[in-house]
């Protein structure tokens, strides 16, 4: 597999940029500028309230099918003719 320009523009690209020069390698730049501990704690937050939102909706569903539940009328078959 070559490296390298396939048609005529990427040629024209090449030339272009092959001389230009990147100085971004300072102490700086490869350095993070968050935390670990600060992202994982955000991250165990997150999980934390989506965790409680799924409880939370769980429980819900169940007052929700206990109520259509209770507000079920229920017919014999002997009544509904």
């Amino acid at each position: 597999m070559a490296v390298g320009a396939r048609d005529y523009i990427d040629k024209l690209l090449v030339e272009k940029y092959s001389q230009e020069k990147v100085d971004n390698h300072d102490e700086s730049a490869l350095t993070s500028k968050v935390s670990a501990e600060d992202m994982l704690d955000a991250m165990n937050n997150t999980a934390n309230h989506y965790r409680n939102m799924l409880l939370l909706n769980q429980r819900l569903s169940m007052v929700c099918y206990g109520v259509v539940a209770k507000s079920a009328k229920y017919y014999t078959s002997d009544d509904a003719a």
